[in-house]
């Protein structure tokens, strides 16, 4: 390690980090708890990390049926609109959070991300590329003090890197120092190697220069996240191009040491285990959980399959409440 470089701190329990932070999320909020709306906001892990780091959701915005009727079991108390984001006006916005413009502290937001990601066909053409639009029309009109958005890696691989200077552009043109930086969950607490683009942006006006969070912790074996005794070694599933019962020779040679972090939880398949006794079985919605840094209150809705998705589509918590805690430093009044 360089000098000065942070130290990192070795998680010695993970189970108790996932449960503090879990009761961190459910503290009472200070009178002036800074305030966040979430876009894109999935089954609710950037609002879960955000409730972890202190903040107040004032409203969340989501369209898919089963990510909004498990955002509602777990966030009863936050507003949600739940239907196209395009449909959304800055004003009807703004009434459902009760703000005015410029007064939201933190404006996040998770375009979806499958046009630009690895595991996908990446089509440069892809519609759902072009909802960091309408993220940025909110974003113009709700000025708020600074905003997270969170997109996948593959953003700036090939022809995308025309797509992601068009984003920088663009929010950098809506009134803020941004700046972007890719982080990996397994230094943030999360037991999982999971890369992911974040853009932090401070509005002009407040005089503070964009950054991001430096890891602070060495990487969280997956075998502190999981009960399983009996698993000696962790790959990923076999994705939409790679249907089960066929042998991948790439595959064969991706199993990783339960010492290691997860490989990344994707949405279409859990993790494989191999076992002990060689056999081999998927990782469980209640093993994909705390990988995704998820805790035990964390609630489902739908079968086992949902569940995946919705953790394999989400930011992790534990990943996300860092990056509050910081951007909080960088506004503070």
């Amino acid at each position: 390690m360089a000098d000065g470089a942070p130290r990192l701190q070795r998680i010695i329990d993970y189970p108790a980090l996932l449960a503090e932070a879990w009761a961190q999320a459910h503290a009472p909020r200070e009178p002036n708890a800074p305030t966040v709306i979430s876009t894109f906001a999935g089954c609710g892990g950037s609002s879960l990390g955000y409730h972890m780091a202190g903040f107040r959701e004032l409203l969340a915005v989501e369209w898919e049926q089963n990510a909004a009727d498990t955002f509602r079991l777990n966030f009863p108390h936050v507003p949600l609109y739940h239907g196209d984001i395009a449909k959304l006006s800055v004003e009807e916005c703004l009434r459902l959070a009760g703000v005015a413009p410029g007064e939201l502290d933190v404006f996040d937001g998770s375009p979806p991300c499958q046009g630009f990601s690895t595991s996908g066909k990446r089509e440069i053409g892809d519609q759902r590329n072009q909802l960091f639009r309408e993220y940025c029309r909110l974003l113009t009109g709700l000025r708020p003090r600074a905003f997270v958005m969170e997109n996948v890696s593959g953003m700036v691989k090939g022809d995308f890197k025309v797509i992601f200077a068009e984003i920088l552009r663009t929010l950098k043109a809506c009134g803020y120092r941004v700046k972007v930086r890719l982080l990996n969950a397994m230094f943030y607490g999360v037991p999982q190697s999971r890369e992911r683009m974040i853009f932090v942006g401070v509005r002009e006006d407040i005089g503070v220069e964009a950054s991001h969070p430096s890891g602070w912790s060495e990487p969280v074996a997956i075998r502190a996240a999981i009960a399983s005794r009996e698993a000696v070694a962790v790959r990923e599933g076999f994705g939409p191009r790679h249907p089960v019962g066929v042998r991948n020779p790439d595959f064969e040679n991706k199993w990783r040491s339960m010492d290691l972090p997860s490989c990344t939880i994707i949405k279409t398949r859990p993790p494989m285990l191999r076992l002990a006794d060689g056999s081999e079985r998927g990782m469980t919605p209640a093993e994909c959980a705390p990988v995704g840094s998820f805790p035990d209150g964390f609630r489902w809705v739908g079968g086992p399959s949902k569940a995946i998705e919705r953790i394999g589509n989400s930011v992790p918590p534990l990943l996300m409440r860092s990056i509050a805690r910081h951007v909080r430093t960088l506004i503070a009044r």
